[in-house]
């Protein structure tokens, strides 16, 4: 299918069988008038091993099952936008699933803000036995975000976007933040973004990510894509960094006997420890994690 009304959903998919409920979620999906989709699935594995269950789960939906190996998921995102024909490109990960409004609800926000991308929520839903202070600040959701009034950049766990010749650094598809980078180089280029509150995707949390030490090195990675994606007035956000890292362990302090407080102002300093150390870094100061 090629065309403006098409709607390009793109999952890159390495050994999860969650891909599974994603596409179902898809096939599931109420387009809004005129709209089709079609289903473009990019298996990051050495070895085609996502390809049956792909197939299966796909069903009648029309599909593009692309093998992109390498263990790079710059590498993945990019097969899908090779593949890619139609008018728009959304993004889906392979373990999270949409209702059945998601598709209708960004492709209304993307017309009416005229945006090049939108980005909406993406919701974790807890195990049971999650620690109270990780559910009370919701540490695992993943919330598009404005800083002022300017979406700067954003994520491809819940994107819609205009199909264009942008692609994701390989170099990044290892360490991570490549969607950050991805997105500020689009923003840089003159690209609008506007985020859409109301079209949430649902993943479950992890359990492997519950735990003060995961959170700890994913904050301070985050912010070290943030800071190195930085081109200009470095020196002033090293300086805006430290500032509001040390500002936030003092903040931090009362709460030494509240842990959802503690770890809201722990994780927050340790964020912009990491936008600090980013900038000084600059593209090659990237770091990891699982």
């Amino acid at each position: 299918m090629t065309g403006d009304a098409c709607v390009d959903v793109c999952i890159c998919t390495f050994r999860r069988e969650s891909v599974v409920d994603a596409i179902a979620s898809l096939r599931a999906q109420v387009p809004p008038p005129g709209v089709q989709l079609r289903l473009i699935v990019a298996d990051n594995d050495d070895t085609p091993t996502a390809r049956d269950r792909v197939m299966r789960a796909a069903g009648p939906m029309p599909l593009v099952y692309v093998h992109a190996p390498a263990r790079n998921i710059s590498l993945a995102r990019n097969a899908c936008l090779d593949a890619a024909t139609g008018g728009y490109v959304a993004f889906l990960d392979d373990d999270e699933t949409a209702p059945p409004d998601w598709i209708a609800r960004m492709w209304t926000c993307l017309q009416r803000t005229g945006a090049d991308a939108v980005f909406g929520p993406a919701r974790a839903v807890y195990p049971p036995d999650t620690p109270d202070w990780i559910i009370r600040n919701d540490f695992l959701s993943n919330l598009p975000q404005r800083r002022g009034q300017r979406v700067e950049t954003g994520h491809t766990c819940n994107v819609l976007m205009r199909r264009s010749d942008w692609r994701f650094r390989v170099d990044l598809g290892r360490s991570g933040g490549e969607d950050t980078d991805f997105f500020f180089r689009m923003g840089r280029a003159g690209a609008r973004f506007a985020i859409c509150e109301d079209a949430e995707v649902y993943e479950r949390a992890d359990p492997r990510r519950l735990r003060a030490a995961w959170l700890i090195e994913r904050r301070f990675a985050e912010g070290r894509h943030y800071g190195a994606s930085v081109v200009a007035g470095r020196g002033r956000r090293v300086a805006a960094g430290l500032g509001k890292a040390a500002f936030c362990l003092v903040r931090a302090t009362p709460h030494l006997a509240n842990p959802p407080g503690l770890a809201f102002w722990g994780l927050r300093a340790v964020f912009h420890a990491g936008v600090a150390c980013g900038a000084v870094a600059g593209a090659g100061g990237r770091q990891a994690y699982g």
